[in-house]
């Protein structure tokens, strides 16, 4: 196993919390016989895809790219799926692990496997969007929930290359509201007077049955120049409703070596209309990578940079817990006093 990480999160019925856990498995022999490899699923079962080292570069762990083509072509070195794992009100201990409600790879844009889920409860049900990815598309999927445990798969509800997309943790105007971050191979200049930095950067859409999606034509969270994230940004954990606004952790990357370094921010956006932004809290860091938490497994750390993924928050109390991915290895439960919000 190469991590478990990055995980959808959620309070069930029963009080105790949940932690959808994407699981990254990769082979013990990424490279043999001369060949990167990689793992790909099919309705027969799993297979190995085998690409000669010289047609590929492998700069970053998590993929390689193919060389020599028009487009810019990734294997990945591991392939995920879900593990849902029931904690204690606070988070802090494991009760059980619902291996008999683990989700797998299940249609063809699911190939290369399904990552990276974020659960938002939006009246009596529970919505978990993930990423799924394969040749054909690199697209969000949607999974339905009556009981925060169990979850159909409705299908793809965003095209190639959407990710981190989070529904808000309630409805605005009857419509269900949500974070989502497109990805492109180009990017447009601002101009030189502006203060964002072009690049990935988090939007906005609407729709009336968390199906059919509508963008916002207002632009939503962006990278500032000169700000530590100015890499890129993308959605952490769902929108939830604040005496303040909705509140809103998510990703900001700042440029160094490959991956690059991830960190914790905040912003509260306005309950009436979310493209408007309250507060933008994008230079202290909320969260930061903690070598600490990682030190019994350091010897499986892959990644060249810190790295914290931001991706649930629950009610304590006075408290919030927030759930994160540690280092593309491990899950992180934090606790946040509700006043580091005032």
């Amino acid at each position: 196993m190469l991590g478990a990480f990055n995980p959808g999160f959620t309070r069930l019925p029963n009080g105790n919390l949940l932690l959808m856990v994407r699981v990254a498995e990769a082979l013990a022999e990424p490279v043999a016989d001369g060949s990167a490899r990689a793992i790909r699923w099919t309705p027969e079962g799993y297979v190995l895809d085998e690409h000669p080292l010289a047609s590929v570069s492998m700069t970053d762990p998590r993929q390689f790219a193919l060389l020599g083509g028009p487009h810019r072509l990734l294997g990945l070195t591991s392939i995920s799926w879900l593990l849902p794992v029931e904690l204690t009100p606070d988070g802090l201990e494991v009760v059980t692990v619902h291996y008999e409600h683990a989700i797998e790879p299940a249609a063809s844009y699911q190939q290369y496997g399904v990552e990276d889920a974020r659960i938002s409860k939006v009246g009596e049900l529970w919505y978990m969007t993930t990423c799924s990815v394969s040749a054909e598309r690199h697209s969000s999927t949607l999974h339905v929930s009556s009981d925060g445990l169990r979850y159909r798969l409705e299908g793809i509800v965003l095209d190639h290359q959407n990710k981190d997309m989070i529904l808000f943790e309630g409805k605005l105007g009857g419509r269900f509201i949500a974070l989502t971050r497109p990805l492109g191979e180009v990017y447009f200049a601002y101009p030189p007077g502006s203060p964002w930095a072009g690049g990935p950067s988090m939007q906005l859409a609407g729709s009336p049955d968390a199906l059919h999606w509508r963008p916002f034509d207002q632009p939503g969270i962006r990278a500032r120049k000169g700000s530590t994230s100015s890499m890129k940004v993308g959605g952490g954990s769902p929108p939830i409703r604040t005496e303040h606004g909705w509140l809103v952790l998510y990703h900001g990357v700042e440029t160094r070596e490959t991956v690059g370094i991830y960190r914790t921010f905040w912003a509260l956006l306005d309950l009436d209309d979310p493209s408007k932004i309250l507060r933008l809290e994008d230079e202290t860091p909320l969260l930061e990578a903690n070598a600490e938490l990682t030190r019994s497994i350091a010897e499986q750390m892959y990644l060249p940079t810190p790295v914290v993924f931001t991706t649930g928050i629950a009610d304590g109390g006075d408290h919030y817990v927030v759930a994160s991915g540690e280092a593309d290895l491990a899950c992180r439960i934090t606790h946040l006093p509700k006043s580091r919000f005032a």
